[in-house]
């Protein structure tokens, strides 16, 4: 008896997915030709006649471009956004699609509008061509003003993604200012996601091709057994299953080309269900190199998980605001089918994959060189500290901290971890020994730099001074210290004033003097 098609994945037996991919994941030749000579009407149509009064422009403006983008464009049009999202389509044939002219842009939200039937049959999927509009002005950035002249209420994500992209070389990395001007661009995350669907869809094109067998695999699960059965639900972006997929192959494999279908797919079942902790972000197209960059970054990492960063546009987290739940729900029932067991009806085995990469941590201790340790952002602090103490044979008790650029520097208490705080890029910490009856106070410095020092309770406010200058160059007789808004005297005891462990004291400039902060 013929099993239903939405029954054909999950009974089929682990050791036969290749088969089951090349038999009905993979479109045939004659679908593929079919779909050129479709895309090339569209193509034509669209390039033949210029949009202009109707569409609610006051100029005319023409299609200069046309991108086959990857899965995040097409399937997730931006809000206000100006771009063709057409459908997702399977089938191993379909119709020439019918074009039809909107009476407005306001309307339809697309330019043109795309009436194409599918068949029932169930082979391969299409992503249809992504239209970016642009104005025949020439614009160097993606804030000229020239852009609001032209476009009137349109925005300037309707640029080309080569002119938002710069002069740069198709696959390479853009400069940094693309970016910069990105981040100033932007009125929302992801606002500008389309003029960078280029690098998107050549994220996911070069990969190896049982990869791709794979992001097939994934995709159709997720079509079949997730969106058909929740067809209204807020379900994530199709890119954002690709890039997951691709991460758990980068960690899981270290990017071996030859590699079992059915552990790559128990594997992203497994971090679906695991999607709270999700974590994944790339530098392939942006770094941390340049400082803006880093800030937007460093923000998106700190936000509510999943979080995986869009490779090719920092501001743009592709899972945020979806329903993962129910598609971690799916994920559990996919586990307990015939695809994930092996002939022997035991749980096909999955990689080791982390649920977030691991980062450098650089080390600073006064009067000590640097140094770094590798570590996974959800390793807990206290086997942080148990790594430093076999590299560092720390006497004392040690007290680590952490500062962000523009923030307090915070106490990581050993049964915290990493994530705990938002920090999953390289950083910084400092290591501070103390004796009891020590305790550990930040000095904060008006440029807003903080330190950690140890002091005794009983000791004076004139050791801690010593200590400040020390450190930080700052005569003794220059400083004034202040506790939650008290002026410390030199001669008085720190516990006097009611400074507990972590708490944080403000060093500024004596008004009477003018001798300024030396390097730190």
């Amino acid at each position: 008896m013929a099993l239903s098609a939405e029954m054909e994945l999950y009974s089929t037996p682990a050791s036969r997915l290749d088969s089951f991919v090349a038999q009905c994941l993979q479109p045939s030749r004659e679908w593929k030709e079919e779909v050129l000579e479709a895309v090339k009407t569209v193509e034509q149509s669209l390039r033949e006649e210029p949009l202009e009064g109707e569409c609610g422009l006051d100029q005319e403006v023409r299609v200069l471009k046309l991108v086959k983008g990857s899965g995040c464009p097409c399937e997730t049009p931006h809000p206000h956004s100006c771009f063709m999202s057409p459908p997702v389509l399977e089938g191993s044939t379909f119709k020439r699609p019918k074009l039809e002219r909107p009476r407005s842009i306001r309307q339809s939200q697309s330019v043109p509008h795309l009436n194409i039937k599918e068949t029932e049959a169930q082979r391969g999927v299409l992503f249809l061509p992504l239209l970016l509009v642009s104005s025949p002005v020439p614009t160097s950035s993606l804030q000229g003003s020239h852009l609001r002249e032209g476009f009137g209420n349109l925005s300037p994500h309707l640029l080309p993604a080569s002119e938002a992209r710069g002069p740069s070389a198709p696959h390479s990395q853009p400069p940094p200012e693309v970016y910069v001007n990105l981040v100033k661009a932007c009125r929302y995350p992801g606002h500008l996601s389309p003029s960078f669907c280029e690098l998107q869809r050549d994220f996911v094109k070069h990969r190896p091709t049982k990869l791709k067998s794979l992001l097939r695999l994934v995709k159709h699960w997720f079509l079949q057994y997730v969106r058909a059965r929740s067809p209204r639900a807020a379900l994530p972006p199709l890119y954002a299953l690709e890039l997951l997929t691709i991460y758990a192959w980068e960690m899981g494999t270290q990017e071996n080309e030859s590699f079992r279908l059915d552990e790559g797919l128990t594997t992203v079942m497994e971090l679906l269900q695991d999607y709270e902790s999700l974590c994944i972000y790339w530098t392939k197209y942006y770094t941390f190199q340049n400082p803006i960059i880093e800030d937007v970054v460093r923000k998106q990492l700190q936000r509510e998980r999943p979080i995986i960063l869009d490779p090719a546009d920092p501001t743009y987290n592709v899972a945020e605001g979806c329903r993962w739940d129910i598609v971690a729900q799916r994920a559990c029932q996919c586990l307990k089918q015939d695809c994930c067991y092996d002939s022997k009806d035991n749980p096909v085995s999955s990689w080791n994959v982390k649920r977030a990469r691991d980062i450098q941590v650089t080390v600073e201790q006064w009067g000590c060189p640097d140094w770094t340790l590798m570590v996974n952002p959800y390793t807990s602090i206290r086997k942080v500290k148990e790594k430093i103490q076999r590299r560092q044979c720390c006497e004392g008790l040690q007290r680590l901290s952490f500062q962000t650029p523009s923030g307090e520097r915070k106490l990581l208490r050993s049964r915290s971890s990493l994530a705990e705080f938002g920090i999953f890029s390289d950083t910084r910490i400092c290591l501070l020994e103390t004796i009891p009856p020590e305790i550990q106070v930040f000095v904060r410095n008006p440029e807003g730099g903080s330190h950690a020092y140890a002091v005794d309770p009983n000791s004076f406010v004139l050791g801690l001074k010593q200590q400040i200058e020390d450190k930080q160059g700052l005569l003794r007789k220059q400083q004034e210290l202040q506790f939650v808004g008290r002026v410390l005297q030199d001669w008085s005891v720190l516990g006097s004033y009611g400074i507990k462990d972590s708490d944080t004291l403000i060093l500024s400039k004596k008004k009477d003097t003018h001798f300024p902060f030396l390097p730190s």
